[in-house]
């Protein structure tokens, strides 16, 4: 339960009391600021607060807006504040800052006591909703006018669909999507219940796919579509009735790439009661993906909080932003969660696997060299410095291990402004080259590895910083996972394919982790997850030689690579369910470019 305090006398005939309680709160009046003290002393510390002055005139949904929403420790609109209990301490100040025996402590003048005290106060957009302090009886009834004259219900379901999402979301799931949220609000299901059941839906799919029937595929195909409505919904239902949490923000982080993963899973058994062995196809499709996204991450993180952030490339995107049909145009080319996942239900249900998979490589390809080239325009032409905190976060992504920081911190501090991605593509070339090339079992491929593993420490060894530097962490997974893909392909061993697959989604799990945290603003995971599970160029190593040691001896590598694959998956899972469900967690709701 919370509470509520009206700082004042209260208005006859006023809703607001009903509204409050309404939206869970205990209501209590005050009639001075010595009042309202003391009855921010009486309520428990763990509680949230909100102050309301009972003049307020305006729509339910401004004080849900305003009083509701858990993931800010402050927050205020006209006539309304709420303080969560990290709040609680600044609030009480905030009060008794309030003089004289009559004094009334309204809760606009409290938060603007709280921004001058430095508290972080947020105001959220109410747009056409109306919320104001109505002093007197004509403005009252202007006020009401004013409410009824807005369809409250219908600006709640239109802000509960992203501002910006794919062309396909927008138009053909989101135009009946928050309706079915709505229907989960009024009967109270939670966005982790449908979170979960996105998750359900898409693994049956995935076992229907690997059914290999056309009858399999064609509900694998209707599931998986299913499933992405729901996925949509989970987070409208958040928006619509402002249940967000920790909890609800990393299932929602983690369950896409585990749905769609275990799809590309299905489909490669499916192909295989067929006699077509698909699963480098899925392997590949799955680090292509991986790699597009590491590739946003770090661009972001090297450039969201950079000075001076300016550049002719941008302004150009910002120019064709107000030509209309330039902006789905591309948003579809990214091909984003939306458009994907359409394009794999529908080739699934009407072709074969292995089209599935050529079509989803060949528009993730294209896809990846249209938003890479954009960025390194961007960096390029942007005359921006890098922050400490820039450089650090794209430190921890790079997930360099023992090797790497022992060469790190010894090593030769190359300078120039594109050292850092030059000596880390280098590295990954020579690495990617000797899989491609050298006999399977060669001592070749270990001395590749060897050296990426040295170059890789060189090119952390000082603060990427640089204009191109985001670049590093892409490279760095794009030469473990493809390291990993190609021996286990070259390898011809049955089984080491899905052994590797495995390999990697427990990897690219622990590297989608270490992103959601940096965004939360808690940095990435302890120092020893990373040393225990060897860093990307340890892991590699380990990789090479085992592949080295048992390919060619009629050994089970396939047991090995699924050994290595468990180990990494019960170690990283273990640390980032413990974290998730701390208390220091971060609540993170990616509201920004689908993915």
């Amino acid at each position: 339960m919370s509470t509520a305090i009206l700082t004042g006398p209260p208005v006859p005939g006023s809703p607001l009391e009903g509204d409050l309680r309404s939206l869970g709160f205990d209501v209590r009046s005050a009639a001075d600021a010595e009042e309202t003290a003391k009855l921010l002393d009486a309520t428990p510390a763990g509680e949230r607060v909100a102050l309301v002055d009972p003049r307020f005139v305006g729509h339910v949904h401004s004080l849900r807006l305003a009083l509701t929403d858990p993931r800010f420790p402050a927050a205020a609109a006209p006539g309304a504040l709420t303080a969560q209990p990290e709040a609680r301490a600044a609030l009480a100040r905030a009060v008794r800052g309030a003089t004289g025996p009559d004094a009334v402590a309204g809760p606009d003048a409290v938060a603007a006591a709280l921004d001058a005290d430095g508290a972080d106060v947020r105001r959220p957009e109410l747009g056409s909703l109306v919320a104001v302090v109505a002093t007197g009886e004509d403005e009252r009834e202007r006020a009401r006018a004013a409410v009824a004259a807005v369809d409250e219900e219908a600006v709640r379901l239109r802000t509960a669909v992203k501002s910006r999402d794919g062309f396909f979301t927008t138009f053909c799931v989101s135009p009946y999507s928050r309706y079915l949220a709505r229907w989960c609000a009024r009967r109270g299901f939670t966005p982790n219940q449908v979170t979960t059941a996105s998750l359900i839906t898409a693994l049956i799919a995935a076992g229907c796919a690997a059914t290999g029937t056309r009858g399999g595929y064609v509900a694998a195909g209707v599931l998986l579509l299913l499933s992405f409505v729901l996925d949509c919904t989970d987070g409208q239902l958040a928006r619509y009735s402002l249940q967000y949490s920790t909890m609800g923000a990393w299932l929602d982080a983690t369950f896409d790439r585990a749905k769609e993963y275990a799809y590309y899973a299905g489909l490669a058994l499916g192909a295989a009661w067929g006699g077509d062995d698909v699963w480098a196809l899925a392997l590949g499709a799955m680090v292509l993906q991986t790699c597009r996204h590491v590739v946003d991450f770090s661009f972001n993180e090297a450039n969201h909080d950079a000075e001076s952030n300016t550049s002719p490339t941008a302004a150009l995107s910002d120019r064709l932003d107000s030509v209309g049909w330039t902006v789905w145009v591309r948003r579809m080319i990214v091909l984003p969660i939306g458009e994907r996942w359409a394009m794999i239900a529908v080739l699934t249900a009407v072709t074969t696997p292995r089209i599935v998979f050529y079509a989803l490589l060949v528009g993730c390809a294209l896809a990846a060299l249209y938003t890479t080239a954009g960025r390194v325009l961007r960096s390029l032409t942007r005359k921006a410095r890098r922050t400490d905190r820039a450089a650090q976060a794209l430190a921890d992504l790079a997930d360099s291990g023992p090797v790497a920081q022992a060469v790190a911190a010894r090593g030769p501090r190359l300078k120039g402004a594109w050292t850092a991605p030059a000596v880390a593509a280098v590295g990954a070339v020579a690495l990617v080259v000797a899989a491609l090339t050298q006999p399977v079992g060669s001592p070749q491929v270990i001395i590749a590895a060897v050296l990426y593993a040295v170059l890789s420490g060189t090119a952390v060894a000082r603060p990427l910083k640089g204009a191109l530097d985001w670049l590093v962490p892409p490279v760095f997974r794009a030469a473990e996972y493809g390291t990993v893909l190609i021996l286990a392909a070259r390898s011809e061993v049955d089984g080491a394919l899905p052994a590797a697959f495995g390999l990697v989604s427990a990897v690219a799990y622990h590297h989608y982790d270490t992103v959601y945290r940096i965004r939360g603003g808690t940095g990435a995971p302890p120092h020893w997850l990373v040393r225990t599970i060897g860093g990307h160029e340890g892991r590699t190593l380990v990789v090479v030689v085992l592949t080295t040691l048992l390919a060619t001896q009629n050994t089970d590598l396939t047991l090995a690579l699924t050994a290595l694959a468990v180990a990494v998956a019960l170690v990283v899972l273990t640390e980032s369910i413990r974290f998730w469900v701390s208390s220091g967690a971060p609540a993170v709701h990616d509201e920004g470019e689908p993915a």
